[in-house]
């Protein structure tokens, strides 16, 4: 069975929807997954040194006040620790997640695409690390099993896998997607959004009928 991920490593609900995901699979063990992790960016437009703490930035972007952002975000972060993630938004630095996707693409032709996923989401929303630091994005992408030179190289030249990143982003315009995480198994059923663990484990039994 396969199952196509579109999702954003900047996106809390990612996260969370990658965990309940996890729980599900593991209800299967005699079914074999394959995984396709694809890329979605939730706002292109950040610059790639922002700068900015989620905090201001979502209360800017959605026009309400800071407090409220807060206040928003602690909702998020019971969420995320209701499925066992540890979410610091305090720390999070907010990024452009372009070099991020295209780090991933590189990791999908090693066969690491999930765990440099798992990689950047923790680095982002529990250690507050700065996706948009050269120097950063290559020690996580060696943890994840890249080889550093490969990485440097496309940390050089901003048109390696760019075009990948921007097919993966049309492609999930033609499927129908409108928010991430956007889960498509066999491309016969959809799971939008970070739902519960039986709408994945259902999905998985209508599609073994």
């Amino acid at each position: 069975m396969k199952i196509e991920i579109w999702s954003d490593i900047m996106c809390p609900f990612c996260y969370i929807g990658k965990r309940q995901l996890e729980t599900a699979l593991a209800e299967f063990p005699d079914e074999e997954f394959e995984i396709e992790w694809k890329s979605f960016q939730l706002d292109p437009s950040i610059p790639l040194q922002s700068g900015q703490d989620v905090f201001t930035f979502l209360a800017e972007h959605k026009g309400i006040s800071v407090e409220q952002s807060i206040a928003m975000h602690k909702d998020v972060t019971e969420r995320a620790k209701s499925v066992g993630l540890d979410y610091h938004f305090e720390k999070a630095i907010v990024s452009n997640s372009l070099p991020a996707h295209r780090i991933i693409h590189l990791a999908k032709t090693k066969n690491l695409a999930g765990e440099m996923e798992e990689i950047f989401f923790k680095a982002y929303f529990t250690e507050g690390r700065d996706l948009n630091d050269d120097p950063t994005l290559l020690e996580l992408a060696v943890s994840a099993g890249l080889p550093s030179d490969e990485v440097l190289e496309v940390l050089k030249n901003d048109k390696l896998f760019l075009n990948d990143v921007h097919t993966d982003i049309i492609e999930a315009k033609q499927v129908g997607v409108q928010g991430v995480p956007f889960f498509a198994f066999d491309r016969k059923y959809a799971v939008s959004g970070a739902q519960p663990v039986e709408a994945f484990v259902q999905t998985i039994k209508e599609l073994q009928k």
